[in-house]
């Protein structure tokens, strides 16, 4: 009699919570009299296999309140010596009271995932959703739970089985067509218009003379430096081609030709994966010695770039075949410096190794001896979005000098000095450097510092031979970017110095320079930009001079007002 009746008990607080979940019930519910219907086994396994999964009953009798309900009286355990109650007379629930529902009119759908169900034993059912009840599964406790669709919409669902596919979800299911040939290409390119004053000339000092700026001189005024036009693209997913040339180009030797077409950049990227992480490029290109070799003209702030480094290479490329690898992060990095203005390199990889000709873009190769150049540049970003770049490069190799006529000191017969090509020198010289590069990006502060060592050809004292010879030399620059609602302007101060042979030049002749340059560029929009500089210069005209009483290759000494106009299309 006593399990009867706790299981009886059981049965009364299952629909008492059935009830509050409905808020069907405004009070206390009292429990079943002896007299109620059996539950069938059926329902007897579900209850069982329900309470087992509650937490541990509380002391017997006791019922925990449910909130907004009246107090709860404690059931009693049935007492054998007490009289039983008569079956035949049911209790009547007290007033204000939901009847409480029979085992076999239980409702057929309980909400499973309701914030309102609590269980007599503080149990409260897990639920990850807020809002409307969700729709249950199939239970075999709770019957069929899953909710059915409202009738008014039945007609809408078949309606919309019988529909065509929109045209958006056809072209999700086509594949991409593959592009035409001029959406596989794109054309740009810049020009660059000079014009440089000679503000101050030292008495006695060699005539005016620029190596990277024939316009620095005199009799000279407004010149079109560069005038370039680039064409790039992707021929396939694993091959992409780099097309530049020069229409601003003067022919060595020529006093008066100017504006010919010449080949800058000619080559090919094969890449051996879709990262693009690794890659050859075969043809001409830049050689990868030096960050700001690397960097292109329109991207860099001084209006040329630092004698030490450029010296190494005439016209910064040469025909050859480099390999570069440079990692996913890296070639963000390289593209984010560089499509936010910031003055990057562009992607010449993080390790960087290959071979070439070594006589310099342009030029034909003189001897049977390739350069063998190697580069690590690590680029990396800072929590606070700084990016900084660190390298260390080097290469090896033999270089072939080419002679102009010269007058030794100034004195004698014009000659050729000795160990060049026309005297019978075509074996060259040993051609040796190492470099080291910081690169601290402007945001907006920026600072870039270079500098390298090495051994190669250089003109000796007597102006009479070629030897090897040590020569060092570098630059330090600090620059601020400052936008601002009329574009962008920045501010620059470069040092360099350089010393040793200048072997790019005929004759290599021995040079030394030591000058500073205070600037500033302007970009009021994308598409164009200025650029102004004070140059304060101490360098050596590396003109060959044949003229008996002049002594080659002396100093200059000078100021330099430099201004520049650049568009980009």
């Amino acid at each position: 009699m006593v399990k009867r009746h706790w299981r009886l008990a059981c049965v009364c607080a299952l629909g008492f919570a059935r009830a509050v979940c409905a808020d069907d019930l405004k009070g206390p519910i009292l429990p079943p009299d002896e007299g109620s219907p059996k539950l069938s086994k059926l329902a007897e396994k579900e209850e069982t296999a329900v309470w087992s999964a509650v937490k541990p009953p509380l002391a017997p009798g006791v019922l925990k309140p449910v909130a907004g309900s009246e107090p709860l009286k404690p059931i009693e355990p049935p007492d054998s010596k007490k009289e039983s109650r008569d079956s035949s007379k049911p209790i009547s629930p007290p007033p204000g009271a939901a009847e409480t529902p029979k085992a076999d009119a239980r409702p057929s759908v309980l909400p499973r995932h309701s914030n309102e169900l609590t269980t007599p034993h503080g149990f409260v059912p897990p639920s990850s959703e807020v809002g409307p009840k969700p729709a249950p599964s199939t239970s075999p406790l709770f019957g069929n739970t899953s909710p059915l669709p409202d009738a008014n919409l039945l007609p809408t669902l078949e309606a919309d089985k019988a529909k065509p596919p929109s045209d958006a979800a056809k072209k999700a299911d086509e594949k991409p067509k593959p592009k035409k040939w001029y959406e596989k290409y794109t054309l740009r390119g810049y020009t660059q218009i000079r014009d440089n004053e000679t503000l101050w000339h030292a008495p006695g000092s060699a005539p005016v003379h620029h190596v990277g700026d024939r316009s620095v001189g005199d009799a000279q005024n407004i010149l079109i430096r560069r005038a370039r036009i680039i064409l790039q693209g992707d021929v396939s997913e694993r091959v992409s081609i780099y097309l530049q040339p020069d229409f601003a180009v003067q022919p060595p030797g020529s006093p008066d030709a100017t504006h010919f077409l010449q080949v800058r950049d000619w080559y090919a990227d094969v890449h051996f994966d879709l990262e693009k992480k690794h890659r050859f490029r075969i043809g001409q290109s830049k050689v990868p010695y030096g960050w700001e070799n690397m960097q292109s003209s329109s991207n860099r702030l001084p209006l040329d770039r630092n004698d030490a480094f450029n010296s190494a290479t005439r016209n910064e490329r040469d025909l050859g075949v480099f390999y570069y690898w440079t990692p996913v992060e890296a070639q963000r990095l390289y593209k984010f410096a560089t499509d936010e203005g910031l003055k990057g390199s562009g992607n010449y990889g993080v390790i960087a190794w290959g071979f070439y000709d070594g006589q310099g873009g342009s030029l034909v190769e003189q001897n049977n001896n390739l350069h063998t150049i190697f580069r690590v540049n690590v680029p990396y970003q800072f929590d606070n979005g700084q990016i900084v770049e660190v390298g260390i490069q080097g290469f090896t190799g033999r270089y072939t000098v080419l002679s102009s006529p010269i007058r030794a000191l100034g004195v004698g017969p014009s000659i050729r000095p000795a160990g060049t090509l026309e005297t019978g020198n075509r074996e060259g010289h040993l051609d040796q450097r190492l470099g080291w590069t910081a690169v601290l990006l402007p945001q907006p502060l920026g600072f870039q510092a270079e500098w390298t060592i090495g051994r190669g050809p250089t003109l000796n004292a007597a102006q009479n031979a070629i030897g090897v010879e040590f020569l060092h030399g570098g630059y330090a620059m600090a620059m601020f970017r400052h936008q601002h609602c009329w574009g962008v302007s920045t501010p620059f101060v470069r040092w360099q110095y350089f010393e040793g042979g200048y072997r790019a030049e005929r004759n290599a002749p021995f040079a030394r320079i030591n000058e500073w340059e205070f600037g500033v560029e302007y970009q009021p929009a994308p598409a164009a930009e200025f650029t102004m500089s004070y140059l304060i210069t101490d360098r050596t005209n590396t003109t060959a001079i044949d003229r008996l009483g002049t002594i080659p290759y002396q100093q200059f000494v000078g100021h330099v007002l430099r201004m520049q106009f650049q568009f980009n299309y």
